[in-house]
C-alpha cells in the first residue's frame, strides 16, 4: 500500500483504543482502560503532522477525557450509523476518504473500513470486518493495535526515523 496520500487516522473507540470492556460503577459512572502505548503512538502520529479523529457508537465521558488528553480534536460519539458521521467529518475537514486510515472492530465499522483508503480491523475484530479490511493487526484492540498501524504508516512514509531522533539523544 502506498500511504503517501494519507493525512488522517480515524478510529473507533471501544474495541480499538480499548479492549472493548466497560466497567460500570454502582453510581452509574463508567471506566475504560486505554493503552498508553497506543496513546504515545497517537502523539507521534500528530508530531508527524497527521490528523486524528474518533467516531464511536457509544457516548462516554471517559472517551471525551482521553481524547482531550491526546489532543484529538475531532470526536463524534453516539453514532449508531457511522458512515454519515464519517462523511460529515470529511466534509468539515475538506478531505477525501482516500486520505484516511480507518480502524474498527465490529459491524458498525464495516462501511468505514470499506470506504477509507486503508481500512483496518484489529486482531480481535469480528470476522465479517476482517474479511473486508485491507489489513488485520497482529495486536488486539486496546493492546497496541493502534500503535502497530501508526508505526506501519510512519515507517512506510519515511517519518519514523525523524521521529525517533528525539529518543536517541
Amino acid at each position: 500500500m502506498d500511504f503517501s496520500n494519507i493525512k488522517m487516522l480515524v478510529m473507533d473507540v471501544d474495541g480499538v483504543l480499548t479492549e472493548g470492556t466497560v466497567v460500570i460503577h454502582e453510581d452509574g459512572s463508567e471506566s475504560k482502560f486505554f493503552s498508553l502505548v497506543d496513546g504515545h503512538g497517537i502523539k507521534m502520529w500528530q508530531r508527524a503532522g497527521f490528523r486524528t479523529a474518533l467516531i464511536s457508537g457509544r457516548a462516554s465521558n471517559a472517551t471525551t477525557v482521553r481524547a482531550e488528553q491526546l489532543g484529538i480534536e475531532h470526536v463524534q460519539q453516539g453514532c449508531k450509523k457511522k458512515l454519515p458521521a464519517f462523511e460529515k467529518l470529511l466534509d468539515d475537514m475538506d478531505m477525501n476518504a482516500d486520505e484516511v486510515v480507518y480502524m474498527g472492530d465490529d459491524l458498525l465499522d464495516l462501511p468505514l473500513v470499506r470506504r477509507a483508503a486503508f481500512g483496518v480491523a484489529v486482531a480481535n475484530a469480528v470476522n465479517e470486518l476482517k474479511e473486508h479490511a485491507d489489513y488485520v493487526t497482529d495486536k488486539p484492540g486496546g493492546r497496541g493495535a493502534v500503535r502497530e498501524v501508526i508505526e506501519l504508516v510512519l515507517k512506510s512514509t519515511g517519518h519514523w526515523d525523524e521521529l525517533m531522533q528525539r529518543y536517541l539523544v
